[in-house]
C-alpha cells in the first residue's frame, strides 16, 4: 500500500516537472522565432533616408536692400552654421548695382532656412575710397586652416560699366573679419567672378570673367592660392560670366551666366570641354555638393534675352513623388526670382545628371535640402 502511494506521488511530481518544462521550452521557442524575426528585419531593407528639410521659397531676401545676388557658400565650423556669401546690391539700377557690400546670412537647418548676419568685414581699397567703393562676387573656400576670398572690386560707383575691376584675394580666420592678402595679377585689368577649384595634381584653378577679351571666359593656375598665372580662354563657343566649376558625378562641370540661362560644359581634365545642350535655371549662382545630391542656388529666374532658350528643367513626372504621366508644370516664376515684392531672391534647385547631362527640378515644386555639415572639398 505504501509503495503503490510512493508511486502515484512520484508520478505526479514528475508530471508537474514535465509540464514545467515543456512550458520552459516553449518560452525558448518562442524568444528564438523573435529573435529571428528581428535579425531578418535588422538584416532587411535600410530604413528610407531623409531627403532634408523643405527649402524656403523664396530661400532668401536681403533685409537692408532687398536686392542679394552672386551667392557662394561654405560651412563655417567655428560657428557650426552654414555661410551664405552674396553681392549686397543696393536697387536694380547700375548705380546701385555699385557701392555694395558683401553681405552674409547663415543657417543652422541645413541649409533650409536663412538669417541675415551682416556684412563681412573688409576694408580693401578703402583708403583711396572710403565711400565709394564697390565689392561684388565673392568666391569663398576653406584650406587648411583658413578661409581664402576671392572678391571682385571697382573702385568707385558708376552709372555705366567702361571703368577697371580687379579680383583680390583675402584671408581671414573666422570668416567674418578679412585680412587683405593683394590684388591677384591676371594680366587684365577688367576681371571679376573668380571660382577656385583644386585639381588632382594638388594645384589650383580659377575661373573668371576678363571683359577685355571677347569670349571673356577664362582661367588662370596657381600651386599654393597666392600666385597665379592667366592662360587664356576657358571655352570660346560663348561667352559669359560668373563661372562655377565643380567636379561631381565622375565629371568636371563649368557652369556661367550666359544672359539666356547658365550655360553648361563637362570635360575629364578640367580642360577639355564640351557644351551642353540645355541650360540651367537663374543668373550667377554656386553649387554645394553633399555626396550623390547636389544643389544650385541662384538668384534670378528662368528668363533670359534669347525668346527659345532649352532649359535642362527635369520633366515633373520623373522627380520623386511625381505620377508617372504627370505633365510637366511650367517652370516660371510670379515676378521671376524677385518673390513679387520687386527686389531680387536667392532661391535653390536640385541638380541630377540624367544621361550624362546636368539637370535641374522644376522650380515650381518643393525642394528638400540636406547640407552637411561639413568644411566641403574644394576639388
Amino acid at each position: 500500500m505504501l509503495l503503490m502511494a510512493s508511486s502515484l506521488f512520484m508520478r505526479s511530481v514528475t508530471g508537474a516537472v514535465r509540464g514545467v518544462l515543456t512550458l520552459a521550452l516553449a518560452w525558448a521557442i518562442a524568444g528564438c522565432t523573435s529573435d529571428r524575426a528581428a535579425a531578418q528585419g535588422r538584416s532587411g531593407p535600410a530604413p528610407a533616408v531623409s531627403p532634408g528639410k523643405l527649402a524656403a521659397r523664396p530661400l532668401y531676401r536681403d533685409p537692408p536692400f532687398d536686392h542679394p545676388t552672386d551667392p557662394v557658400f561654405t560651412y563655417n565650423a567655428e560657428t557650426r552654421k552654414w555661410f551664405m556669401y552674396y553681392t549686397q546690391r543696393r536697387g536694380g539700377g547700375i548705380a546701385l548695382i555699385h557701392g555694395t557690400k558683401i553681405g552674409i546670412a547663415t543657417s543652422d537647418d541645413n541649409g533650409a532656412t536663412w538669417k541675415y548676419l551682416g556684412t563681412a568685414d573688409i576694408t580693401y581699397g578703402q583708403d583711396q575710397h572710403p565711400t565709394d567703393y564697390t565689392y561684388w562676387a565673392p568666391e569663398v573656400i576653406w584650406v587648411a586652416d583658413k578661409y581664402h576670398m576671392y572678391l571682385s572690386y571697382v573702385p568707385g560707383i558708376f552709372t555705366d560699366w567702361n571703368h577697371p575691376r580687379e579680383i583680390v584675394h583675402l584671408t581671414s580666420k573666422d570668416g567674418i573679419k578679412w585680412d587683405t592678402v593683394g590684388k591677384v595679377d591676371l594680366k587684365s585689368g577688367r576681371v571679376i567672378d573668380a571660382c577656385v577649384i583644386q585639381l588632382p595634381d594638388g594645384n589650383w584653378r580659377m575661373f573668371f570673367k576678363d571683359e577685355e577679351k571677347p569670349m571673356s571666359l577664362s582661367y588662370a593656375d596657381s600651386p599654393d592660392l597666392y600666385k597665379w598665372e592667366a592662360k587664356g580662354n576657358a571655352v570660346t563657343d560663348r561667352t559669359g560670366e560668373g563661372p562655377k566649376c565643380i567636379h561631381w558625378q565622375g565629371k568636371y562641370w563649368l557652369i556661367a551666366d550666359t544672359w539666356s540661362g547658365q550655360g553648361v560644359w563637362s570635360s575629364v581634365d578640367c580642360t577639355h570641354w564640351k557644351a551642353q545642350d540645355g541650360v540651367l535655371i537663374g543668373n550667377h549662382g554656386d553649387v554645394v555638393i553633399n555626396g550623390d545630391r547636389a544643389w544650385w542656388f541662384y538668384f534670378g529666374g528662368q528668363y533670359g534675352r534669347n525668346a527659345n532658350i532649352n532649359w535642362a528643367v527635369i520633366p515633373a513626372a520623373t522627380q520623386p513623388g511625381d505620377t508617372p504621366g504627370t505633365p510637366t508644370a511650367p517652370a516660371t516664376e510670379t515676378a521671376p526670382g524677385r518673390g513679387g515684392r520687386g527686389g531680387a531672391a536667392i532661391n535653390v534647385v536640385e541638380l541630377k545628371v540624367i544621361d550624362g547631362k546636368l539637370m535641374y527640378t522644376n522650380p515650381n515644386q518643393p525642394v528638400y535640402i540636406n547640407l552637411a555639415n561639413q568644411r566641403e572639398l574644394e576639388k
